[in-house]
């Protein structure tokens, strides 16, 4: 992408994380609150569920980038953060950054049958690439509680279709649940609660596809047991209720 005046992009709550180099030109990057400067063969890595804004100078920018987002990147991006990974870094070579941006733009134009799966592939190669330059062993500042944050999210993975409650989440890994909402929210973009009901939702639209299962069923085997709120947070999260979106299907 080359600029073609002087311009401010300023993006907030994007489900996606984007990742960009800098191929001439220079211009600037606001992220959490920090103001990087940019100039060639800068590469940017940021979680866009947070306020940013990045803008070129009147030596216009030339951007290759790409947004995506899978369910686990925001557990990945936190563990490029301990590693001590930056939002802006200057890597030693830039140019397997420019190749892989390259080839998914070329991927992403193509009819290749399998295409998504190629895709695939090269960001996962792409976030491999981003972990090599993350690690910075004199800023990593892993703290006890975020360790611990790991393992809630893990114990919210495996047993989201039972009933849990904040203060017994708490009191099951000896966090004050105060603390535990304010950096589950800052780490993982969202709270507890709206987690919980992402991870049902997400699992209830499988059932509602692959299996016969009445809505009540699924509401109940996916921890929303009242139907009436099953139906109402599933149209709140996809836009549909539970039997529109099994008729798309």
């Amino acid at each position: 992408m080359q600029a073609i005046h002087p311009h401010i992009s300023t993006r907030t709550n994007l489900t996606s994380f984007l990742c960009f180099v800098v191929l001439s030109g220079t211009g600037s990057l606001t992220y959490e609150g920090t103001t990087y400067k940019l100039a060639q063969s800068d590469c940017v890595f940021i979680d866009c569920r947070k306020a940013y804004s990045h803008s070129t100078s009147d030596n216009l920018w030339s951007l290759q980038w790409c947004h995506f987002y899978a369910p686990s990147l925001p557990a990945v991006y936190e563990k490029y953060k301990e590693r001590g990974g930056r939002p802006v870094f200057h890597p030693e070579d830039v140019a397997p950054f420019t190749s892989l941006l390259t080839d998914l733009y070329n991927l992403a134009s193509t009819s290749d049958y399998i295409r998504d799966m190629r895709i695939n592939e090269k960001l996962g190669t792409l976030l491999t690439l981003l972990m090599e330059q993350s690690w910075h062993p004199e800023s990593v500042t892993v703290s006890r509680k975020r360790m611990e944050l790991a393992a809630v999210k893990e114990y919210l993975d495996e047993h989201y279709m039972e009933k849990i409650m904040l203060e017994e989440l708490a009191e099951k890994f000896f966090i004050n649940k105060f603390y535990l909402s304010k950096i589950f929210k800052e780490t993982y973009g969202t709270t507890v609660n709206n987690y919980l009901i992402s991870k049902r939702i997400t699992r209830a639209k499988q059932l509602l596809r692959f299996t016969d299962m009445t809505v009540d069923e699924i509401g109940i085997t996916v921890g929303m047991g009242d139907a009436n709120y099953f139906s109402r947070m599933f149209r709140k999260v996809e836009g549909s209720s539970p039997r529109e979106y099994r008729k798309q299907w």
